[in-house]
């Protein structure tokens, strides 16, 4: 196995991101949180609600690039969010549900840049997403990691997240742990 790598990305809410690259084949971990704000210090999660901190509700995917490539990761990302949405996914509103990729270095800025430009054509509005350096991550609190794992049957986990789910699966089906 090789050095695992990161990425940091936003599509909405991070339970939905989460519990989507938690089935994807390299994925060794994936933990949600904050990102892109201008609020100084460890947000909490009524903080990045309120929408004032600047923050989005991220993931950081740490992946084994021999088994998964970043231009996958982000692929399947693109895919399984609306980025033609601005600040928002459903009926998620707010900066802090905006499309973003947040790139660790020039080479995922590029691949970034690369990959939103070829996605563009399957989409008929045009693509929102912001593709920025990260600059800070902060991890949210324990209650919202594994979200999806520990509340399946939640309301929000049923209409939301399953649906998107079910894409990943029909879109990406071998790209996904057995």
């Amino acid at each position: 196995m090789s050095k695992l790598q990161i990425a940091t990305v936003g599509g909405g809410c991070f339970w939905c991101t989460e519990a989507v690259f938690q089935e994807v084949k390299g994925v060794e971990k994936v933990v949600s949180g904050y990102s892109g704000g201008m609020v100084p210090g460890h947000p909490t999660y009524r903080e990045i609600c309120s929408g004032l901190t600047g923050h989005a509700e991220v993931i950081q995917i740490s992946f084994d690039p021999d088994v998964i490539s970043y231009q996958d990761i982000l692929i399947i990302f693109m895919t399984t969010h609306d980025p033609t949405t601005l600040n928002q996914q459903g009926a998620d509103k707010g900066t802090q549900y905006r499309s973003v990729i947040y790139f660790h270095d020039e080479k995922q800025e590029q691949i970034a840049k690369s990959v939103v430009e070829e996605i563009s054509t399957y989409y008929k509005k045009p693509i929102v997403t912001e593709i920025s350096p990260l600059d800070v991550f902060y991890e949210a609190e324990a209650e919202h990691q594994n979200y999806y794992r520990t509340h399946p049957t939640q309301g929000y986990c049923s209409f939301v997240i399953t649906p998107k789910l079910t894409k990943l699966r029909q879109l990406h089906s071998d790209k996904l742990k057995a």
